[in-house]
């Protein structure tokens, strides 16, 4: 740790002291003392000192401690979502094994050849073959290694190492050549350089994600110009009810800031199973996905809502005659898909 003694020494032995100068001390000393108490009250008063050494304006004492305390609220923020990130990933890795054998994701017979991907998603992304395509959030790899199969230049990353380890051996396996990559999405840039003519991501992803603007900004440096970005997920409406107690109750708003914590036993993909499921979560509405994708630069080509989902995965669903899963009184959309283009 930096003394304070020693910093003032240095900083009134700079001949012309300018604001440049108090404004970097006071971000510094912000950075190496990120736990003091009453941050400001205390801020103020070394300022206070500082300024009598050398008369700073107090509208500059002002906005430095505005930069203190934008720095600190913003280092807050960072330490808890690293925290549910790792509580994320914990369960993530837990959830691989389990996964790996249900019924479900039906291991035997995926390895037999059968696809992994749903009729929304072959239908959107059409022929592949000889196209690049980078695979956001992809668990154990299924679904990149089924755009692998029909000839796609696949890359796979997830928060999950496990998931990630399993996805090679699998690769490995069936004599694919996709690759992975085991980082957080919103990091998915600083591993992976390349760029990709498709991104696509599927199915229960972006309520693990905090802010989708880093998430679409990440999507756009990630695409190559005319390459396009595509989304099949869960309606937002579907994450207003809370599910765990075997009862669907109304009860988190459809944008929601806050983070949602839920500790259950079993997994959607096994709800025999005796793990307990600790996750974080957040929730958000439509507008905030396609304004946060054209933030970032992509033009939207559609947005479709769709009645059915593939997956039985919310209670009370009744199996229909294409093997799609509809609500008993459907009231509201299960699905939407989202294509946007970089131009």
């Amino acid at each position: 740790m930096v003394s304070l003694s020693t910093l003032k020494v240095n900083l009134t032995s700079v001949t012309l002291f300018q604001f440049s100068k108090p404004c970097a001390f006071a971000i510094f000393y912000a950075m190496v003392n990120p736990f003091i108490s009453s941050t400001v009250d205390f801020f103020a008063s070394e300022l206070q000192e500082v300024n009598a050494i050398k008369q700073i304006k107090i509208t500059e004492m002002y906005f430095i401690l505005k930069l203190i305390i934008i720095w600190m609220q913003n280092y807050t923020r960072m330490e808890e979502h690293t925290n549910y990130f790792e509580v994320n990933k914990d369960t993530w890795n837990k959830k691989v094994t389990i996964h790996a054998q249900s019924e479900m994701y039906d291991m035997e017979a995926f390895k037999m050849g059968k696809t992994s991907l749903m009729p929304y998603e072959l239908k959107a992304l059409g022929n592949v073959e000889g196209k690049s395509l980078l695979h956001l959030q992809c668990h154990f790899g299924q679904d990149t290694l089924s755009w692998s199969r029909m000839g796609a230049r696949c890359v796979g990353v997830d928060l999950s190492d496990e998931g990630i380890k399993l996805a090679e051996k699998l690769n490995q396996e069936l004599g694919l050549d996709a690759e992975f990559t085991s980082c957080n999405v919103l990091d998915t840039s600083e591993y992976i350089k390349d760029t990709f003519e498709i991104v696509y991501t599927s199915y229960g992803v972006i309520g693990w994600l905090p802010d989708l603007k880093p998430w679409a900004k990440m999507i756009y440096e990630r695409l190559e110009p005319g390459g396009f970005f595509y989304i099949i997920e869960f309606h937002p409406i579907l994450w207003m009810f809370d599910y765990v107690d075997g009862k669907t109750e109304m009860k988190y708003h459809y944008n929601r800031d806050e983070v949602i914590y839920e500790e259950y036993e079993g997994t959607y993909a096994d709800q025999s199973s005796k793990m307990i499921s600790k996750e974080y979560g957040w929730n958000h509405g439509l507008s905030e996905v396609v304004n946060a994708l054209i933030e970032a630069g992509l033009k939207i080509d559609y947005l479709n809502e769709y009645d059915e989902s593939p997956y039985d995965v919310f209670p009370d669903l009744v199996k229909q005659g294409n093997g799609l899963y509809k609500m008993k009184d459907q009231l509201f959309p299960m699905l939407f898909e989202i294509k946007a283009t970089k131009k």
